[in-house]
């Protein structure tokens, strides 16, 4: 009997530890609850089976525990059944028999700073041939390492080297204008803003970035990192250039933090309607979510999309093939913001003190 109490009692913990991050707060202690959502969806499914397997028909406590816990799933479940299969894709597969000129091949890997087990890296960027790399947690070392192993291969670099665990580096094989490294809301927390040019000649832009996450050893709260990816997403919203977002975001695809960048940003996630490809944490399998993504504009198509190899790191890399095929942009064009949206996004910046910005609808300013 005392098992099956202690069961019950766990059961309601990972509900409300799921339903937490409804609350509109941006304390560490809230939004790191985001993260384990899988695992707490889990948990749950396994509560209510075990639970259906003792319940006692005349406890009326019995049926108000199996709701709560069905109640909770179904909530859970409406978070990340849009990267399932279940839903349609949302960035639509690559046409057929697409030019060479017109392929994009992506790969971004937090190395983990402290990583000194570099060959498998490398070895996979030697074997997929990515035509843009993005490196997040590289140090002094960490760039000479990949200048060593990759050079010959890529003329193009932007890098930043830092020893704080954001340094962030960017080589290409494509041409690149318009360059710069940002520090968009911490000065010690650098991003990459670039164009790239493609081989058929034309060009998009690209924001390659890695802020905090909500952790207390890092930021005791979300701001920061909300207001980057915002800051983000406004600028892709303004570019008259499609747009590519990638790297460590610290954040979850099923947050509403993503979820918001993506909505302003009009950006496509590749994993909706595909599946979550979990970066981190490669070295525990039961505890693993989506940190690293790539968002995409509605001009390209995905040809492929994949989990990279283990390298050492705490993330696995992210690759993912891309054909740009602008003409048929219109089949997957998102939906302008909402007026809701942009409160959302007014508020989230109102945080840093930037409370308005020209990109703003009228009646908004």
């Amino acid at each position: 009997m005392k098992w099956r109490l202690a069961f019950q009692i766990l059961g309601l913990i990972a509900a409300v530890f799921s339903l937490l991050p409804l609350i509109a707060a941006d304390y560490w202690w809230i939004r790191v609850f985001d993260y384990p959502h899988l695992q707490f969806t889990a948990f749950t499914l396994a509560a209510i089976i075990l639970s259906l397997f003792t319940f006692k028909w005349r406890w009326y406590q019995d049926y108000i525990f199996l709701a709560i816990l069905v109640g909770c799933f179904a909530f859970q479940c409406y978070k990340i059944i849009r990267f399932t299969p279940l839903v349609p894709v949302e960035l639509k597969d690559s046409s057929a028999n697409i030019s060479s000129k017109d392929q994009l091949r992506l790969y971004t890997a937090n190395v983990l700073q402290t990583n000194t087990n570099r060959k498998a890296l490398f070895e996979e960027i030697t074997q997929r041939q990515p035509d843009v790399v993005v490196f997040t947690e590289t140090d002094q070392i960490w760039m000479k390492e990949i200048r060593k192993a990759l050079s010959a291969d890529y003329p193009y670099k932007v890098e930043e080297p830092l020893e704080n665990t954001y340094g962030i580096i960017l080589y290409s094989k494509l041409p690149l204008r318009e360059t710069s490294v940002q520090f968009m809301v911490d000065p010690e927390i650098p991003s990459i803003h670039t164009q790239v040019k493609l081989r058929n000649g034309d060009w998009f832009q690209l924001y390659a970035i890695h802020p905090t996450p909500p952790m207390p050893q890092e930021n005791p709260s979300s701001s920061d990192r909300d207001t980057e990816l915002m800051k983000i997403a406004i600028k892709s919203y303004q570019s008259t250039l499609p747009v590519i977002v990638l790297g460590d975001f610290n954040d979850v695809a099923w947050s509403s933090s993503t979820e918001l960048t993506e909505t302003i940003g009009k950006l496509l996630d590749l994993r909706v309607g595909r599946g979550f490809y979990n970066s981190y944490h490669a070295q525990y399998p039961m505890f693993r979510w989506a940190l690293d993504h790539i968002l995409i504009a509605p001009e390209f198509r995905l040809s492929k999309v994949g989990r990279g190899v283990n390298t050492g790191s705490d993330h696995f890399p992210t690759y993912a093939y891309l054909t740009y095929e602008p003409d048929l942009a219109h089949e997957q064009e998102p939906e302008e913001p909402s007026m809701e949206n942009w409160k959302s996004a007014r508020d989230q910046m109102s945080k840093q003190g930037l409370e308005s910005f020209s990109v703003l609808p009228d009646g908004m300013k």
